[in-house]
């Protein structure tokens, strides 16, 4: 090996390591209020996402998609009461307009919640017409909301 391989060689083994070890911020604030709501968000993704694939993949389960829309609404109220006024830290990815815009960012709470409620009332239906604006809607007030308060 030449001379100026070896020199390559050693950052290019060890560089992924050091990346590995930096890993993610850690919440270590008393009761974990952003890793409660940041796990909260990924079991709410974790039952919508899947509704979606159904629908854009046209493989539409009424049945399935029922289970996963009461999931849905079941984990609705999760993330919400760990927004608290001392939770703006990392490794937050909320803005420091969820804070600084309470009554707007209530607004958008407010309006997923709602739509929550409307995608179950919907997946109750089984009617893939009924579901597929509400599912559009739901997914509208997730984009509404995370544009001005999520990095």
């Amino acid at each position: 090996m030449s001379k100026p391989l070896k020199h390559l060689v050693l950052p290019v083994l060890i560089l992924p390591l050091l990346l590995s070890a930096c890993g993610e911020v850690q919440d270590t604030r008393p009761g974990q209020p952003v890793a409660h709501r940041q796990q909260a968000f990924k079991a709410i993704l974790r039952s919508f996402e899947p509704m979606g694939v159904q629908l854009r993949e046209k493989r539409y389960d009424p049945d399935k998609f029922l289970k996963q829309a009461q999931e849905l609404a079941n984990l609705k109220d999760a993330p919400w009461s760990h927004f608290g006024p001392d939770t703006h830290y990392p490794p937050t990815k909320a803005t420091a307009r969820v804070w600084e815009e309470p009554e707007r960012f209530a607004q958008e709470r407010e309006q997923f919640l709602q739509r929550v409620d409307a995608l179950a009332t919907a997946a109750a239906t089984r009617e893939e017409a009924r579901i597929r604006p509400a599912y559009d809607a739901l997914q509208q007030s997730c984009r509404s909301c995370h544009k001005p308060f999520k990095d």
